[in-house]
């Protein structure tokens, strides 16, 4: 079975794919192979240095991810570039992974973990999609305490997404990351044992 797993920023999507993956899920990380796609000999990392300059790579050839962040995130029709290069990339690597595992471990739950799921209009690839939900204003309170942010700042960060109760409305699994850590488990538990999984 292959799932896709979203959220916004500060919801706990990565423990909760950690927990899943411990439950014996196998991940698929799309955080994970857009850093593959732009190490140094990957064909996208060679086309993203022809569009914006040898100036995004470090002396080693590996990329600097602060100076293309700082050109693609100052810049929209810049970012939209970058994503034209990456995201086809990501996306073929993932649905292989998805096929290969699907094959090879028939009876197991593969999980593909996507931060921009709906945003980029994959959710139908998936038999079902999980979205780890907590309150907009907890997402806030979260980003304020975990990277230091001003309110503003973190509002501004949670804008660039979807908003997490249209998220919430378009699951086909809700997993509510508001409470304590063992209600989250719980959850996911109950989850896997009505697929037979657990």
């Amino acid at each position: 079975m292959n799932i896709g797993l979203t959220g916004g920023i500060a919801t706990g999507k990565s423990s909760v794919s950690a927990y899943l993956a411990s439950k014996g899920a196998l991940l698929i990380d799309a955080d994970v192979i857009a850093r593959e796609v732009m190490m140094p000999g990957h064909p996208v990392l060679a086309a993203a240095v022809k569009r914006f300059g040898q100036a995004i790579l470090n002396e080693d050839g590996t990329l600097d991810r602060k100076k293309l962040g700082s050109i693609v995130f100052q810049q929209p029709e810049e970012r939209k570039a970058l994503e034209a290069i990456t995201h086809p990339a990501i996306r073929r690597e993932m649905r292989e992974r998805a096929a290969a595992y699907e094959l090879q471990h028939p009876d197991k739950l593969v999980v593909s973990d996507i931060p921009l799921l709906y945003e980029s209009g994959l959710e139908d690839g998936f038999e079902e999609v999980m979205v780890v939900y907590v309150p907009r204003s907890v997402q806030r309170d979260r980003l304020m305490s975990r990277d230091g942010m001003t309110a503003a700042q973190a509002e501004a960060r949670m804008d660039v997404q979807m908003d997490i109760e249209r998220k919430k409305q378009l699951a086909d699994i809700v997993i509510d990351n508001s409470g304590l850590w063992p209600e989250t488990e719980q959850q996911i538990d109950t989850y896997l044992q009505r697929k037979g999984l657990l």
